[in-house]
């Protein structure tokens, strides 16, 4: 039998801190900077953070689409709940699917450097072996896979000491790049502008990989039933995680620019971090480095696990999927069979990944593919908080800038990057990020036809939401549900 709304899962058991702490671990800075500044650097040089700077500016517009949506609507499903009700139940569908699909994808795609950074720390050749890597990568994603099982308060905490530690040591190289004396290049500010750009081209590749070092910071909204006074911390952990995530990258990639040299960033392509921290503290940098990095992926598979549990959880509770995901554990109040599933099918792909070169071959397309997805459920949650505040819009100038322009220049910068993929990509991540959300089809389609309520929905409006909620003098009607934080003209 399937839940009713609001019940089951841990209520109050995160904080503003410990929401903003997933925001940043959703985005894994670390993993981020040693995986893809490289390939940032190979596509567009030394506008390498430029293109992270202009990347921003739209995400902030899409972390803003986030809070406004979540102050009308506390959903564990997030933008599969608020597409849905504004624009149209497929495309809410859609959404969801599109982050269960990609966020699999990339769990599997982030174990196995989980394992190999893992055995780094004790040797460099063991960190290449593949079947090794393999069963320590599997180990994490299962420690993972337990922890998030366990409940809110048992997963924040564990990303408290990972996330923490990692950026402690992120933060400690930041100071010690800023003394450092022996410098390729000398830093020009004409690396922040568009001088270095090879035209309109060169920016959009250097945008497809630059987009993607930030995904992930949206946990906090699939976390938002699981959160105190959420209507108000969710949205805010997000844009304050953007922004953190957004310095942390800036600084090490002008770093990188500075400190290495092409043939340096060249040689160490899947791991410059750890080149940059041997080059700034001969010795100890690279090791402290590579213990961020593992940190960095392990805490990452955590709120991965999250985001796409959470929306099958949502979807099993709404009855587009099988209602059996939204049964949630008498103890540990998660979605203990959603989690199950998730981690079955996860490690099954995994391991075969690993064992099937093919199999490889196709899941270094899949990761292209995820892309894709992304572009697709961000751009429409862009669209919905347009339409869901689109009467509200006129009432003040920071409603229409903070609710309407910049969610809106942040989504048809995201369908941008969606059609600039396509051209960018090869054919087999094409089937795969098209494919995959086309597989989404057989249960929208089966659901809708059993009568979901989900495709009935009651509309998401604003005002009407304002309206209906702001209750005078402060005090609450009984067994009404005020949004707390949410303020009465937007």
């Amino acid at each position: 039998m399937s839940n009713s709304r609001g019940r089951g899962l841990q209520a109050n058991a995160l904080g503003t801190f410990d929401t903003v702490v997933m925001a940043v671990a959703g985005s894994a800075p670390a993993y981020s900077i040693a995986a893809t500044t490289a390939v940032l650097v190979g596509a567009v040089g030394l506008a390498s953070p430029a293109a992270l700077l202009y990347c921003a500016i739209p995400m902030l517009g899409i972390a803003l689409a986030f809070s406004y949506l979540g102050r009308i609507d506390v959903n564990a499903g997030a933008s599969y709940s608020w597409v849905g009700r504004t624009l149209h139940p497929f495309l809410g569908f859609i959404s969801g699917w599109a982050l269960v699909i990609s966020a699999t994808i990339f769990m599997v795609a982030g174990s196995l450097p989980a394992g190999s950074m893992t055995l780094a720390l004790f040797d460099d050749s063991l960190a290449d072996n593949t079947a090794l890597s393999t069963v320590v990568g599997a180990a994490w994603f299962i420690i993972m896979l337990l922890v998030v099982l366990g409940g809110a308060r048992l997963t924040v905490r564990a990303q408290l000491v990972m996330s923490g530690v990692e950026l402690a040591i992120l933060a400690l190289f930041a100071v010690l790049a800023v003394f450092h004396t022996g410098n390729a290049r000398v830093f020009d500010w004409s690396w922040l502008g568009f001088s270095h750009f090879d035209g309109v081209s060169g920016f959009a590749s250097g945008a497809l990989v630059a987009a993607f070092y930030y995904w992930g910071w949206d946990v906090t909204s699939n976390l938002s039933e699981e959160t105190r006074n959420s209507r108000r911390t969710t949205g805010l952990a997000g844009l304050i995680g953007v922004g953190i995530v957004f310095l942390l990258f800036e600084v090490f990639t002008i770093a990188v620019n500075v400190i290495l040299s092409s043939k340096q960033i060249e040689a160490n392509d899947a791991n410059v971090l750890g080149a940059l921290g041997e080059e700034i503290w001969p010795g100890w940098g690279g090791k402290l480095l590579i213990v961020a990095v593992m940190l960095s992926t392990i805490a990452t598979l955590e709120t991965t696990l999250i985001q796409v549990t959470r929306s099958l959880f949502a979807m099993g509770r709404d009855r587009t999927m099988p209602s059996a995901l939204g049964r949630v554990h008498r103890t540990w109040n998660t979605p203990w069979v959603a989690i199950t599933v998730v981690g079955a099918v996860a490690l099954a792909m995994f391991i075969a990944s690993n064992a099937l070169g093919s199999v490889g071959e196709i899941l270094s397309d899949a990761i292209s593919a995820i892309g894709l997805q992304i572009a697709v459920y961000y751009g429409l949650a862009g669209l919905a908080v347009v339409v869901a505040y689109r009467r509200m819009l006129l009432k003040s100038p920071a409603n229409l800038l903070f609710g309407g322009l910049w969610p809106l220049f942040g989504a048809l910068f995201m369908f941008w990057i969606f059609a600039e993929s396509l051209s960018e990509l090869d054919t087999a991540a094409i089937a795969i990020g098209i494919g995959g959300l086309a597989v989404g089809l057989v249960p929208m389609f089966w659901y809708w036809r059993q009568g979901s309520d989900y495709y009935r929905p009651a509309r998401l409006d604003a005002s009407r939401t304002v309206e209906a909620e702001y209750v005078p003098d402060g005090l609450p009607a009984a067994n009404s549900r005020v949004h707390e934080g949410l303020s009465t003209d937007f």
